[in-house]
C-alpha cells in the first residue's frame, strides 16, 4: 500500500505556506474562491511560492471557474492540480482539462448519490476529493461525514486509477480513527490551524499519527 497523500488547503498567507512547506505532506492547497474567507490573491502565493520553493504539489481550489478565472491564476501560481468544488460538469472539466493540460481533481459530497457522481466523471476527473455534504457552502466546514463510506470511494477510485481524498472534520486527535479506514489521501484545513492560521504543533501533530499509521502496515 502506498503512502496517504497529505494536502493541506487554506493557505492564507507567507507565515502559513512557511509551516506547510516544512511538513511532510504531499500537497499544498490554496483557495482562489471570492468572498470566502480563506481567499488568497494569486499575485500573493505566487510571490510566496518563488520565496519558499516547496517541494510539494501546489493545487488550486476553485468553484465553476471561467477559463479567464484559471488563466488569472496560473499567470500568477504553476499549480500542479486544479480542484473543482461546484456543481462543475463533465463537459467543463473537459475544457478545463483541455486548456491547460493539468490533472483536474472533483469534490463529490457525500450523500446518497455520491457513487453515481463519481461514475458520471469516470474517466474524466483525474482525482476525487470526498467533503461532507453542508447546506449553502461548498467545503471548509470543519463537519465529517460518515467514515464508514470511505472504503467504497477509495474502491472506485482505485478502479478508475485515479486518487481519492477525504475531507471534512479531519484533526490531529481524530486522524487515526479516520486511517482505521484505510484512505488514500486526507485534506485538511482548520483542523491543524489555532485563530486561523496554520500552527506548527497540531501539523506536526498530525504527521506524526499519519506517520504512525504508515509504520504500522504490515509488510513495512
Amino acid at each position: 500500500m502506498k503512502e496517504p497523500l497529505v494536502k493541506l488547503c487554506g493557505n492564507r498567507s507567507l507565515a502559513d505556506l512557511a509551516k506547510t512547506t516544512s511538513s511532510g505532506a504531499t500537497h499544498l492547497g490554496f483557495i482562489f474562491v471570492k468572498k470566502t474567507k480563506r481567499y488568497v490573491r494569486p499575485e500573493n502565493v505566487g510571490r510566496w511560492v518563488n520565496l519558499l520553493r516547496p517541494r510539494q504539489k501546489l493545487v488550486g481550489v476553485f468553484v465553476e471557474p471561467s477559463i479567464q478565472e484559471l488563466e488569472e491564476v496560473l499567470h500568477f501560481v504553476d499549480l500542479d492540480v486544479i480542484q473543482l468544488h461546484g456543481n462543475e460538469t463533465v463537459s467543463e472539466l473537459l475544457k478545463i482539462k483541455e486548456a491547460f493540460g493539468l490533472p483536474v481533481w472533483k469534490v463529490i459530497h457525500h450523500h446518497k448519490d455520491g457513487e453515481k457522481l463519481m461514475e458520471v466523471f469516470q474517466g474524466v476527473a483525474d482525482g476525487y476529493v470526498i467533503d461532507s455534504k453542508v447546506e449553502g457552502a461548498h467545503g471548509g466546514t470543519g463537519v465529517s461525514f460518515d467514515w464508514e463510506a470511505v472504503p467504497k470511494y477509495r474502491d472506485l477510485a482505485h478502479e478508475q486509477s485515479v486518487s481519492c481524498l477525504i475531507a471534512g472534520g479531519i484533526t490531529p486527535e481524530r486522524v487515526e480513527e479516520l486511517m482505521t479506514f484505510n484512505p488514500e489521501g486526507i485534506d485538511l484545513s482548520s483542523g491543524v490551524e489555532v485563530n486561523e492560521q496554520k500552527d506548527i504543533g497540531k501539523i506536526q501533530s498530525l504527521m506524526r499519527e499519519v506517520e504512525r499509521y504508515v509504520a504500522s502496515i504490515p509488510g513495512r
